[in-house]
Protein backbone atom coordinates (compact mmCIF):
# COMPACT_ATOMS: atom_id res chain seq x y z
CA UNK A 1 0.00 0.00 0.00
CA UNK A 2 1.16 3.71 -0.97
CA UNK A 3 2.05 5.67 2.08
CA UNK A 4 3.76 3.32 4.04
CA UNK A 5 0.41 1.52 4.77
CA UNK A 6 0.79 -2.64 3.64
CA UNK A 7 -2.19 -4.30 4.66
CA UNK A 8 -2.37 -7.98 4.30
CA UNK A 9 -6.04 -8.31 4.66
CA UNK A 10 -8.63 -5.72 3.40
CA UNK A 11 -10.81 -6.26 6.21
CA UNK A 12 -8.09 -4.51 8.41
CA UNK A 13 -8.61 -1.31 6.55
CA UNK A 14 -12.40 -1.16 6.51
CA UNK A 15 -12.97 -2.01 9.78
CA UNK A 16 -10.76 1.07 11.19
CA UNK A 17 -11.59 3.62 8.57
CA UNK A 18 -12.63 6.75 8.90
CA UNK A 19 -15.53 6.72 6.67
CA UNK A 20 -17.19 3.97 8.64
CA UNK A 21 -20.90 5.35 9.44
CA UNK A 22 -22.55 4.25 12.26
CA UNK A 23 -26.23 4.62 13.65
CA UNK A 24 -27.94 4.22 17.07
CA UNK A 25 -30.44 2.17 15.80
CA UNK A 26 -30.21 -1.50 14.34
CA UNK A 27 -29.42 -1.04 10.88
CA UNK A 28 -32.15 -2.33 8.35
CA UNK A 29 -31.07 -5.64 6.20
CA UNK A 30 -28.80 -4.43 3.86
CA UNK A 31 -30.25 -4.29 0.07
CA UNK A 32 -29.52 -7.39 -2.36
CA UNK A 33 -26.67 -6.81 -4.99
CA UNK A 34 -26.95 -5.94 -7.91
CA UNK A 35 -24.61 -7.90 -10.25
CA UNK A 36 -23.49 -7.36 -14.38
CA UNK A 37 -20.81 -8.63 -16.29
CA UNK A 38 -19.68 -6.43 -19.34
CA UNK A 39 -18.87 -7.95 -22.94
CA UNK A 40 -15.46 -7.72 -21.98
CA UNK A 41 -15.37 -9.65 -19.05
CA UNK A 42 -15.45 -6.96 -16.61
CA UNK A 43 -17.61 -7.90 -13.50
CA UNK A 44 -19.63 -5.22 -11.97
CA UNK A 45 -21.44 -5.67 -8.22
CA UNK A 46 -23.52 -2.94 -6.93
CA UNK A 47 -24.32 -2.35 -2.94
CA UNK A 48 -26.98 0.34 -2.50
CA UNK A 49 -27.05 2.34 0.62
CA UNK A 50 -29.21 5.55 0.62
CA UNK A 51 -28.81 6.79 4.44
CA UNK A 52 -25.49 9.20 3.41
CA UNK A 53 -24.54 10.48 0.27
CA UNK A 54 -21.41 8.97 0.05
CA UNK A 55 -20.18 6.18 -2.04
CA UNK A 56 -17.29 4.09 -2.26
CA UNK A 57 -15.77 3.19 -5.94
CA UNK A 58 -13.40 -0.27 -6.18
CA UNK A 59 -11.19 -2.19 -8.92
CA UNK A 60 -10.11 -5.16 -7.99
CA UNK A 61 -7.12 -7.32 -10.25
CA UNK A 62 -6.93 -10.88 -9.27
CA UNK A 63 -3.55 -10.82 -8.93
CA UNK A 64 -1.01 -10.38 -6.02
CA UNK A 65 1.83 -12.07 -4.40
CA UNK A 66 0.77 -16.28 -4.50
CA UNK A 67 0.63 -15.30 -8.35
CA UNK A 68 4.22 -14.38 -8.90
CA UNK A 69 7.19 -16.83 -8.41
CA UNK A 70 10.59 -16.90 -6.79
CA UNK A 71 12.73 -14.16 -8.26
CA UNK A 72 9.85 -11.80 -9.05
CA UNK A 73 8.51 -11.18 -5.15
CA UNK A 74 6.67 -8.25 -4.61
CA UNK A 75 5.99 -7.44 -8.40
CA UNK A 76 2.09 -6.71 -7.93
CA UNK A 77 3.16 -4.23 -4.70
CA UNK A 78 5.35 -2.22 -6.71
CA UNK A 79 3.45 -2.29 -9.99
CA UNK A 80 0.55 -0.80 -7.25
CA UNK A 81 2.68 2.11 -6.25
CA UNK A 82 3.47 2.67 -9.80
CA UNK A 83 -0.16 2.81 -10.53
CA UNK A 84 -0.41 6.27 -9.25
CA UNK A 85 2.98 7.75 -11.40
CA UNK A 86 0.55 9.01 -14.58
CA UNK A 87 -1.19 7.64 -18.02
CA UNK A 88 -0.99 8.43 -21.52
CA UNK A 89 -3.61 11.28 -20.50
CA UNK A 90 -2.25 12.48 -17.07
CA UNK A 91 1.08 12.92 -15.84
CA UNK A 92 2.05 11.85 -12.66
CA UNK A 93 0.90 13.61 -9.58
CA UNK A 94 -2.52 14.58 -11.61
CA UNK A 95 -4.49 11.38 -10.28
CA UNK A 96 -4.45 12.77 -6.29
CA UNK A 97 -5.02 16.62 -7.57
CA UNK A 98 -8.48 16.39 -9.37
CA UNK A 99 -9.67 13.42 -6.19
CA UNK A 100 -8.26 16.36 -3.70
CA UNK A 101 -10.29 18.81 -5.37
CA UNK A 102 -13.84 16.92 -4.85
CA UNK A 103 -13.01 15.99 -1.36
CA UNK A 104 -11.88 12.38 -1.95
CA UNK A 105 -10.10 9.63 -0.48
CA UNK A 106 -8.05 7.60 -2.28
CA UNK A 107 -5.56 4.71 -1.96
CA UNK A 108 -4.75 0.99 -2.35
CA UNK A 109 -3.41 -2.52 -1.26
CA UNK A 110 -2.72 -5.69 -1.85
CA UNK A 111 -2.63 -8.91 -0.50
CA UNK A 112 -1.33 -12.18 -1.39
CA UNK A 113 -4.67 -12.86 -3.87
CA UNK A 114 -5.58 -9.24 -5.10
CA UNK A 115 -4.27 -5.66 -5.73
CA UNK A 116 -7.29 -3.27 -5.16
CA UNK A 117 -8.00 0.65 -6.17
CA UNK A 118 -10.32 2.86 -4.59
CA UNK A 119 -12.36 5.85 -4.11
CA UNK A 120 -14.14 7.48 -1.32
CA UNK A 121 -15.84 10.38 -2.12
CA UNK A 122 -19.27 12.12 -2.27
CA UNK A 123 -21.82 10.14 -4.46
CA UNK A 124 -22.51 12.57 -7.15
CA UNK A 125 -18.86 12.74 -7.97
CA UNK A 126 -18.24 8.39 -8.86
CA UNK A 127 -18.35 9.50 -12.76
CA UNK A 128 -14.76 11.05 -12.00
CA UNK A 129 -13.35 8.15 -10.16
CA UNK A 130 -14.92 6.13 -12.94
CA UNK A 131 -12.94 7.97 -15.60
CA UNK A 132 -9.48 7.81 -13.70
CA UNK A 133 -9.93 4.11 -12.72
CA UNK A 134 -10.55 3.45 -16.46
CA UNK A 135 -8.24 5.11 -17.59
CA UNK A 136 -5.40 3.55 -15.87
CA UNK A 137 -6.38 0.48 -15.83
CA UNK A 138 -4.88 -0.08 -19.68
CA UNK A 139 -3.29 3.36 -20.10
CA UNK A 140 -0.62 3.37 -17.46
CA UNK A 141 3.10 5.05 -18.36
CA UNK A 142 5.53 3.20 -16.83
CA UNK A 143 8.64 5.46 -16.62
CA UNK A 144 12.25 4.30 -16.07
CA UNK A 145 13.02 7.41 -13.24
CA UNK A 146 9.67 7.64 -11.80
CA UNK A 147 10.14 3.40 -11.08
CA UNK A 148 14.00 4.33 -9.86
CA UNK A 149 12.74 6.41 -7.50
CA UNK A 150 9.22 4.77 -5.72
CA UNK A 151 11.13 1.36 -6.23
CA UNK A 152 13.66 2.73 -3.73
CA UNK A 153 10.35 3.97 -1.51
CA UNK A 154 9.27 0.21 -1.86
CA UNK A 155 12.47 -0.49 -0.23
CA UNK A 156 12.07 1.75 2.61
CA UNK A 157 8.64 0.58 3.37
CA UNK A 158 10.04 -3.11 3.53
CA UNK A 159 12.96 -1.76 6.35
CA UNK A 160 10.37 -0.09 8.30
CA UNK A 161 7.43 -2.83 8.33
CA UNK A 162 9.83 -5.71 8.41
CA UNK A 163 13.70 -5.78 8.75
CA UNK A 164 13.54 -3.21 11.60
CA UNK A 165 10.35 -4.64 13.24
CA UNK A 166 11.26 -8.03 15.04
CA UNK A 167 7.28 -9.88 14.93
CA UNK A 168 7.71 -8.54 11.19
CA UNK A 169 10.40 -10.47 10.85
CA UNK A 170 9.69 -13.52 12.55
CA UNK A 171 5.83 -13.36 10.47
CA UNK A 172 7.98 -13.49 7.56
CA UNK A 173 10.24 -16.36 8.39
CA UNK A 174 7.52 -18.22 10.09
CA UNK A 175 5.43 -18.41 6.65
CA UNK A 176 8.78 -19.09 4.53
CA UNK A 177 9.14 -22.40 7.02
CA UNK A 178 5.09 -23.44 7.39
CA UNK A 179 4.63 -23.40 3.70
CA UNK A 180 7.20 -25.46 1.09
CA UNK A 181 5.49 -24.97 -2.32
CA UNK A 182 2.08 -22.66 -1.04
CA UNK A 183 3.19 -19.21 -2.76
CA UNK A 184 1.78 -17.99 0.58
CA UNK A 185 4.83 -18.54 1.58
CA UNK A 186 6.26 -15.37 0.08
CA UNK A 187 5.83 -11.83 2.00
CA UNK A 188 3.61 -9.68 -0.38
CA UNK A 189 5.85 -6.85 -0.24
CA UNK A 190 8.55 -9.01 -1.28
CA UNK A 191 12.20 -10.24 -0.36
CA UNK A 192 14.85 -7.69 -0.41
CA UNK A 193 16.62 -9.40 -3.54
CA UNK A 194 14.16 -9.78 -5.42
CA UNK A 195 13.24 -5.67 -5.20
CA UNK A 196 16.94 -5.08 -5.74
CA UNK A 197 16.93 -7.02 -9.15
CA UNK A 198 13.41 -6.03 -10.16
CA UNK A 199 13.06 -3.44 -13.21
CA UNK A 200 10.82 -1.40 -15.42
CA UNK A 201 10.52 -4.34 -17.90
CA UNK A 202 9.11 -6.93 -15.47
CA UNK A 203 6.48 -4.31 -14.20
CA UNK A 204 5.06 -3.88 -17.80
CA UNK A 205 4.86 -7.20 -18.59
CA UNK A 206 3.22 -8.04 -15.27
CA UNK A 207 0.59 -4.75 -15.85
CA UNK A 208 -0.16 -6.17 -19.54
CA UNK A 209 -0.72 -9.58 -18.06
CA UNK A 210 -2.75 -8.89 -15.62
CA UNK A 211 -4.47 -5.82 -15.80
CA UNK A 212 -7.80 -6.38 -18.59
CA UNK A 213 -11.20 -6.09 -17.39
CA UNK A 214 -11.95 -9.99 -17.86
CA UNK A 215 -9.21 -10.12 -14.68
CA UNK A 216 -11.08 -7.34 -12.77
CA UNK A 217 -14.05 -6.85 -10.39
CA UNK A 218 -15.64 -3.26 -10.25
CA UNK A 219 -16.90 -2.80 -6.81
CA UNK A 220 -19.70 0.35 -6.00
CA UNK A 221 -21.23 0.90 -2.75
CA UNK A 222 -23.15 3.49 -1.09
CA UNK A 223 -25.96 6.08 -2.78
CA UNK A 224 -25.81 4.70 -5.95
CA UNK A 225 -28.49 3.89 -8.82
CA UNK A 226 -27.22 0.25 -10.42
CA UNK A 227 -28.63 1.10 -13.47
CA UNK A 228 -26.41 4.42 -13.61
CA UNK A 229 -23.33 2.50 -12.29
CA UNK A 230 -23.83 -0.21 -15.13
CA UNK A 231 -24.10 2.63 -17.72
CA UNK A 232 -20.87 4.36 -16.54
CA UNK A 233 -19.17 0.85 -16.10
CA UNK A 234 -19.80 0.55 -19.79
CA UNK A 235 -18.80 4.22 -21.02
CA UNK A 236 -15.38 4.11 -18.71
CA UNK A 237 -14.51 0.10 -19.02
CA UNK A 238 -16.68 -1.25 -21.49
CA UNK A 239 -13.92 -0.48 -24.84
CA UNK A 240 -11.67 -2.50 -23.88
CA UNK A 241 -10.24 -5.85 -25.01
CA UNK A 242 -10.67 -8.90 -23.12
CA UNK A 243 -7.04 -9.66 -22.21
CA UNK A 244 -5.08 -13.14 -23.00
CA UNK A 245 -4.79 -14.22 -19.26
CA UNK A 246 -1.88 -16.52 -17.63
CA UNK A 247 -2.71 -20.16 -16.96
CA UNK A 248 -2.73 -20.01 -13.23
CA UNK A 249 -1.08 -23.45 -12.54
CA UNK A 250 -2.34 -24.72 -8.70
CA UNK A 251 0.20 -24.84 -6.02
CA UNK A 252 -1.37 -27.11 -3.53
CA UNK A 253 0.49 -27.36 -0.26
CA UNK A 254 2.26 -30.49 0.33
CA UNK A 255 1.05 -32.17 3.34
CA UNK A 256 2.61 -31.31 6.19
CA UNK A 257 4.55 -35.12 8.67
CA UNK A 258 5.60 -33.11 11.07
CA UNK A 259 6.22 -30.43 13.26
CA UNK A 260 8.84 -27.44 12.27
CA UNK A 261 10.37 -24.62 14.83
CA UNK A 262 12.65 -22.12 14.27
CA UNK A 263 13.96 -19.86 16.58
CA UNK A 264 14.83 -15.84 15.42
CA UNK A 265 17.30 -13.88 16.79
CA UNK A 266 16.28 -10.41 16.26
CA UNK A 267 16.59 -6.87 18.58
CA UNK A 268 13.48 -6.95 20.56
CA UNK A 269 12.52 -6.36 24.23
CA UNK A 270 10.57 -9.02 24.81
CA UNK A 271 10.18 -12.54 24.13
CA UNK A 272 7.40 -14.02 21.63
CA UNK A 273 6.42 -16.98 19.81
CA UNK A 274 3.80 -17.13 17.26
CA UNK A 275 2.09 -21.03 16.50
CA UNK A 276 0.21 -21.84 13.13
CA UNK A 277 -1.92 -24.75 12.03
CA UNK A 278 -2.91 -25.65 8.65
CA UNK A 279 -6.46 -24.96 8.39
CA UNK A 280 -9.32 -25.14 5.23
CA UNK A 281 -10.36 -22.08 3.79
CA UNK A 282 -14.17 -21.14 2.61
CA UNK A 283 -12.98 -21.84 -0.34
CA UNK A 284 -12.11 -25.20 0.08
CA UNK A 285 -15.61 -26.30 1.47
CA UNK A 286 -16.92 -24.68 -1.75
CA UNK A 287 -14.76 -27.15 -3.30
CA UNK A 288 -16.50 -29.66 -1.33
CA UNK A 289 -13.26 -30.73 0.01
CA UNK A 290 -14.21 -30.26 3.21
CA UNK A 291 -17.27 -30.58 5.20
CA UNK A 292 -19.32 -26.82 4.80
CA UNK A 293 -19.21 -26.19 8.36
CA UNK A 294 -15.46 -26.43 9.02
CA UNK A 295 -14.85 -23.00 8.54
CA UNK A 296 -16.88 -21.55 10.44
CA UNK A 297 -16.53 -23.59 13.13
CA UNK A 298 -12.86 -22.74 13.51
CA UNK A 299 -13.92 -19.35 13.19
CA UNK A 300 -16.08 -19.42 16.30
CA UNK A 301 -13.32 -21.56 17.83
CA UNK A 302 -10.76 -19.04 17.49
CA UNK A 303 -12.87 -16.42 19.05
CA UNK A 304 -13.63 -19.17 22.17
CA UNK A 305 -10.05 -18.95 22.84
CA UNK A 306 -9.33 -15.13 22.35
CA UNK A 307 -12.53 -13.17 21.20
CA UNK A 308 -12.46 -10.54 24.45
CA UNK A 309 -12.14 -10.29 27.89
CA UNK A 310 -13.94 -13.28 28.58
CA UNK A 311 -12.08 -15.70 26.26
CA UNK A 312 -10.49 -18.33 27.66
CA UNK A 313 -6.69 -17.53 27.05
CA UNK A 314 -7.46 -13.69 28.56
CA UNK A 315 -9.50 -15.24 31.38
CA UNK A 316 -7.13 -18.01 31.91
CA UNK A 317 -3.57 -16.92 30.83
CA UNK A 318 -3.47 -13.67 31.30
CA UNK A 319 -5.61 -12.26 34.51
CA UNK A 320 -5.86 -15.87 35.86
CA UNK A 321 -2.43 -17.67 36.15
CA UNK A 322 -0.59 -14.47 35.28
CA UNK A 323 1.94 -16.04 33.08
CA UNK A 324 0.95 -13.82 29.52
CA UNK A 325 1.00 -10.53 28.75
CA UNK A 326 -0.59 -11.07 25.70
CA UNK A 327 -2.27 -13.72 23.62
CA UNK A 328 -4.08 -13.86 20.42
CA UNK A 329 -5.56 -15.95 18.02
CA UNK A 330 -6.83 -15.54 14.36
CA UNK A 331 -8.10 -17.75 11.65
CA UNK A 332 -7.80 -16.55 7.85
CA UNK A 333 -10.60 -18.48 5.65
CA UNK A 334 -11.14 -15.90 2.70
CA UNK A 335 -7.86 -16.88 0.72
CA UNK A 336 -8.38 -18.35 -2.85
CA UNK A 337 -6.00 -21.26 -0.78
CA UNK A 338 -6.02 -23.06 2.15
CA UNK A 339 -4.54 -20.68 5.24
CA UNK A 340 -3.63 -20.75 8.90
CA UNK A 341 -5.26 -21.09 12.26
CA UNK A 342 -2.74 -18.84 14.07
CA UNK A 343 -2.15 -17.94 17.77
CA UNK A 344 0.44 -15.69 19.14
CA UNK A 345 1.62 -15.29 22.93
CA UNK A 346 4.27 -12.86 25.02
CA UNK A 347 5.04 -14.17 28.03
CA UNK A 348 4.85 -12.23 31.49
CA UNK A 349 8.35 -10.82 32.88
CA UNK A 350 9.78 -13.77 34.37
CA UNK A 351 7.87 -16.52 33.03
CA UNK A 352 9.35 -18.82 29.96
CA UNK A 353 8.48 -19.30 26.25
CA UNK A 354 8.24 -22.69 27.09
CA UNK A 355 5.84 -22.01 30.05
CA UNK A 356 3.32 -20.38 27.79
CA UNK A 357 3.63 -22.69 25.36
CA UNK A 358 2.58 -25.48 27.01
CA UNK A 359 -0.16 -23.33 28.74
CA UNK A 360 -1.80 -23.19 24.95
CA UNK A 361 -1.43 -26.49 24.57
CA UNK A 362 -3.01 -27.59 27.42
CA UNK A 363 -5.62 -24.98 26.28
CA UNK A 364 -5.80 -26.64 22.79
CA UNK A 365 -6.31 -30.36 24.36
CA UNK A 366 -9.45 -28.88 26.51
CA UNK A 367 -10.77 -27.86 23.46
CA UNK A 368 -10.33 -31.51 22.28
CA UNK A 369 -11.71 -33.52 25.41
CA UNK A 370 -14.35 -30.79 26.64
CA UNK A 371 -17.50 -29.27 24.81
CA UNK A 372 -17.34 -25.38 24.68
CA UNK A 373 -20.55 -24.70 27.02
CA UNK A 374 -23.45 -23.34 25.61
CA UNK A 375 -22.81 -19.86 27.61
CA UNK A 376 -19.41 -19.25 26.05
CA UNK A 377 -21.24 -20.23 22.49
CA UNK A 378 -23.76 -17.86 22.91
CA UNK A 379 -20.72 -15.29 23.96
CA UNK A 380 -19.06 -16.10 20.54
CA UNK A 381 -21.95 -15.98 18.25
CA UNK A 382 -23.25 -12.59 19.79
CA UNK A 383 -20.37 -11.08 19.55
CA UNK A 384 -19.17 -12.07 16.13
CA UNK A 385 -22.90 -11.44 14.76
CA UNK A 386 -22.46 -7.90 16.75
CA UNK A 387 -19.45 -7.23 15.40
CA UNK A 388 -20.18 -8.18 11.45
CA UNK A 389 -23.55 -6.09 11.67
CA UNK A 390 -21.34 -2.99 13.21
CA UNK A 391 -18.86 -3.37 9.83
CA UNK A 392 -21.68 -2.96 7.54
CA UNK A 393 -22.95 0.06 8.82
CA UNK A 394 -19.59 1.31 7.01
CA UNK A 395 -20.24 1.25 3.29
CA UNK A 396 -16.23 0.75 2.32
CA UNK A 397 -16.47 -2.36 4.67
CA UNK A 398 -19.30 -3.65 2.24
CA UNK A 399 -17.49 -3.23 -1.01
CA UNK A 400 -14.26 -4.67 0.14
CA UNK A 401 -16.27 -8.05 1.59
CA UNK A 402 -17.29 -8.11 -2.48
CA UNK A 403 -14.42 -7.31 -3.60
CA UNK A 404 -12.38 -10.03 -1.65
CA UNK A 405 -15.21 -12.21 -1.57
CA UNK A 406 -15.41 -12.30 -5.49
CA UNK A 407 -11.50 -12.04 -6.10
CA UNK A 408 -10.21 -15.15 -3.93
CA UNK A 409 -13.00 -17.76 -6.20
CA UNK A 410 -15.15 -17.83 -2.98
CA UNK A 411 -17.94 -15.51 -4.47
CA UNK A 412 -19.77 -12.29 -2.97
CA UNK A 413 -23.13 -14.27 -2.22
CA UNK A 414 -21.65 -15.88 0.57
CA UNK A 415 -21.82 -12.46 2.42
CA UNK A 416 -25.56 -12.84 2.78
CA UNK A 417 -24.85 -16.56 4.03
CA UNK A 418 -22.16 -15.54 6.96
CA UNK A 419 -24.99 -15.07 10.07
CA UNK A 420 -26.88 -18.27 9.52
CA UNK A 421 -23.96 -20.38 8.88
CA UNK A 422 -22.13 -18.81 12.10
CA UNK A 423 -25.10 -19.00 14.10
CA UNK A 424 -25.68 -22.93 13.03
CA UNK A 425 -22.00 -23.99 14.65
CA UNK A 426 -22.34 -26.45 17.51
CA UNK A 427 -19.90 -27.07 20.73
CA UNK A 428 -19.79 -30.74 18.92
CA UNK A 429 -18.67 -29.75 15.18
CA UNK A 430 -16.02 -27.14 17.42
CA UNK A 431 -14.48 -30.22 18.98
CA UNK A 432 -14.64 -31.88 15.72
CA UNK A 433 -12.50 -29.50 13.93
CA UNK A 434 -10.18 -29.09 16.68
CA UNK A 435 -9.53 -32.72 17.19
CA UNK A 436 -8.75 -32.87 13.01
CA UNK A 437 -6.33 -29.68 12.81
CA UNK A 438 -5.47 -28.27 15.64
CA UNK A 439 -1.97 -31.32 16.26
CA UNK A 440 1.32 -31.07 16.75
CA UNK A 441 2.12 -32.89 13.46
CA UNK A 442 0.40 -30.12 11.55
CA UNK A 443 2.12 -27.31 13.44
CA UNK A 444 4.76 -24.78 12.76
CA UNK A 445 6.19 -23.05 15.72
CA UNK A 446 8.42 -19.59 15.67
CA UNK A 447 9.94 -18.39 18.99
CA UNK A 448 11.52 -14.68 18.93
CA UNK A 449 14.77 -14.47 20.90
CA UNK A 450 15.28 -11.20 22.45
CA UNK A 451 18.52 -9.65 21.16
CA UNK A 452 20.53 -6.52 22.06
CA UNK A 453 20.67 -3.96 19.27
CA UNK A 454 24.52 -5.06 19.57
CA UNK A 455 23.95 -8.60 18.88
CA UNK A 456 21.10 -8.27 16.25
CA UNK A 457 24.05 -6.31 14.42
CA UNK A 458 26.38 -9.28 14.23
Amino acid sequence: MRNCRLLLAAITLVTSSAMAESTATTPEKAPSVSEKVLKNGLKVLVKEDHRAPIAVVQVWYRVGTSYEHEGITGLSHALEHMMFKGTTKRKSGDFEVVLSRIGAQNNAFTSQDYTAYYEVLAAKHIETAFELEGDRMRNLVLDKDEFAKEIEVVKEERRMRTDDNPNGVMREQFNAVAYLNNPYRAPVIGWMNDLDHMNLDDLKDWYKKWYGPNNATLVVAGDVDPEKVFELAEKYFGHYEKSVLPEVKPRTEIPQIGKREIRIKAPAKVPSFRMGFKTPGLITAKQGKVEEWEPYALDVLANVLDGGSSARLTKKLIRGKEIAAGTGVGYMSYGRMPEMFIMTGVPATDVSVDTLRKAFMEEIELMKTTLVTQDELDRVTAQVIASEIYQRDSVQHMATTLGMLESTGIGWQLMDEYEEKILAVTAEQIQTVAKKYLNEDQMTFAELVPQSLTEGAK
